[in-house]
C-alpha cells in the first residue's frame, strides 16, 4: 500500500473550526497552473458522455455538488461521474436513491483539497420549526446504491464550545445508506456521529466498503448498521475537554441480528491526539432499545495506539443490554492499546472463527474494484 498523505489538523481541536477539520485547498498560486480538472478532461473534452464538473468558481457545468447530483438522472443505464475541482463546498448534499451508479471524484487526487462542509447538529434548530436530528444533521447523505467516492473530503464542523445551549451534539459529516458503496482515499472529518455507516430499512443489509480512508471523531464517530468494511484505515481519536474518562468511543454499531455480518476493520491504525487509555473501543447501539439489534465488530490485524483503554475497551450503552451480549471480537491485533489486561474484557477469536470474518466474507459476491476513473500521476 502506498503511504496515505499527510494528515493535518489534529493538534488544532481549539483553533476554529477550519483548523479542526485541516480545511486545506488549492492556493491560487498553484490553481493558476493547474488544470481546474486534472487529467479528468473539462466540458470542453469530457472523458465521456456520462461526466459532468465540478468548480465554484464557475468553470465547470455547475457550482454546487448539489446541483450536479440533480442534473444527473434517476435509474441511470449507466453510472455518472462528477469530477470536482479543488475547494471547499460549503452546502449539504443528498444522493437519492434513485441516483445509482453514481461517483464523486476529486480532481487533484487529495482528499484535502475538495471538501463537502457544513455545520448542523441534531439539536440545531431547523427554520421551518424543530431541530434536525441525527440523521438530518447529515452534510452528506447517500441513499442510492453503488456509489463511489474518491479524493473527497467529507466534513462537519460544528462545535460544541461554539453553541453551549444546544444539548443534542450528534453532527454527522456522511450518512450512508446504499448497498455497494465505495470509498477510496477519503476523509470523514467530526467529532461525535461523523460517520453514519447505516442501512435505508431495518431488514436491508447495505454492503460498504472503505479503503484507506481517515476517519475521525469524539463519541461513536464510526456507527449504525450496515455491513462496513475498514481496510487500511485511519481511525483517529480527537482530544476532548472532559472531566470523564472515557471521552468517548470509536465504534458504535446497530447490527440487526439478522445480519451476520456487521463492521470488520482490518489492517487498520486507531490512534490519535487523545489521551492515554482515555477511549473505549465500542458499544453496543441498540436504538431506542430495538430487540432486533444484535451489534456486530471484528477488529483485525490492526495496530491500537495508547489512547485506547486497554484494560476496558468495551462499555455497555444502555441499561438491560450489555456489551458481552454483544458481537464483538478480534484477531492478532497490535500496539499499547491492544493489550490483554484483563481477558474477560477481550474476546479474543480463534483462527477458525476468524476465517469467517473477512473482506470477502463481508462483502459477498460484490468485488468492490478501483475508482471508476484513473487516478491522476504521481500518486
Amino acid at each position: 500500500m502506498s503511504p496515505l498523505p499527510p494528515l493535518i489538523g489534529r493538534r488544532q481541536a481549539l483553533a476554529g473550526a477550519a483548523a479542526i477539520l485541516g480545511l486545506v485547498v488549492a492556493s491560487p498560486a498553484r490553481a493558476a497552473h493547474v488544470p481546474p480538472f486534472g487529467r479528468y478532461g473539462s466540458p470542453r473534452r469530457r472523458l465521456n458522455d456520462r461526466t459532468l464538473y465540478v468548480d465554484g468558481r464557475g468553470r465547470g457545468d455547475h457550482t454546487t455538488v448539489q446541483a450536479a447530483v440533480d442534473a444527473t438522472p434517476d435509474s441511470p443505464a449507466g453510472g455518472w461521474t462528477l469530477v470536482i475541482a479543488a475547494g471547499t463546498y460549503r452546502e449539504t448534499v443528498l444522493v437519492p436513491q434513485a441516483k445509482t451508479g453514481l461517483c464523486f471524484l476529486g480532481a487533484t487526487g487529495d482528499a484535502r483539497d475538495v471538501v463537502i462542509v457544513y455545520g448542523n447538529a441534531a439539536g440545531t434548530p431547523k427554520p421551518e420549526g424543530g431541530t434536525y436530528g441525527t440523521s438530518g444533521s447529515a452534510t452528506t447523505t447517500i441513499q442510492a446504491d453503488g456509489f463511489t467516492a474518491a479524493h473527497v473530503t467529507f466534513a462537519n464542523d460544528w462545535l460544541r464550545a461554539d453553541h453551549p445551549e444546544i444539548t443534542a451534539t450528534q453532527a454527522v459529516a456522511a450518512k450512508v445508506m446504499g448497498d455497494r458503496s465505495y470509498f477510496e482515499r477519503c476523509r470523514f472529518l467530526g467529532h461525535q456521529d461523523t460517520l453514519y455507516a447505516d442501512t435505508r430499512t431495518l431488514a436491508s443489509f447495505a454492503r460498504q466498503y472503505f479503503r484507506e480512508c481517515h476517519i475521525e471523531g469524539d463519541v461513536d464517530f464510526v456507527f449504525g448498521r450496515a455491513t462496513a468494511v475498514f481496510e487500511r484505515c485511519e481511525l483517529t481519536t480527537l482530544a476532548r475537554d472532559a472531566t470523564f474518562r472515557p471521552y468517548g468511543f470509536v465504534f458504535a454499531p446497530s447490527t440487526a441480528a439478522a445480519n451476520p455480518h456487521g463492521y470488520l476493520a482490518v489492517h487498520c491504525v486507531i490512534d490519535g491526539t487523545a489521551a492515554d487509555a482515555s477511549f473505549g473501543l465500542a458499544r453496543p447501539w441498540r436504538p431506542s432499545s430495538d430487540p432486533t439489534a444484535l451489534p456486530s465488530l471484528v477488529v483485525r490485524e490492526t495496530r491500537m495506539g495508547p489512547s485506547i483503554d486497554a484494560a476496558t475497551p468495551y462499555v455497555d450503552m444502555s441499561s438491560g443490554y450489555h456489551w458481552q451480549d454483544a458481537r464483538f471480537g478480534e484477531f492478532h491485533n497490535t500496539g499499547p492499546g491492544a493489550a490483554v489486561p484483563v481477558p474477560g474484557n477481550r474476546p479474543q477469536l480463534t483462527p477458525r472463527q476468524a476465517a469467517e470474518h473477512t473482506p470477502r466474507a463481508y462483502l459477498g459476491d460484490w468485488r468492490p474494484g478501483p475508482a471508476l476513473l484513473p487516478r491522476p500521476s504521481g500518486r
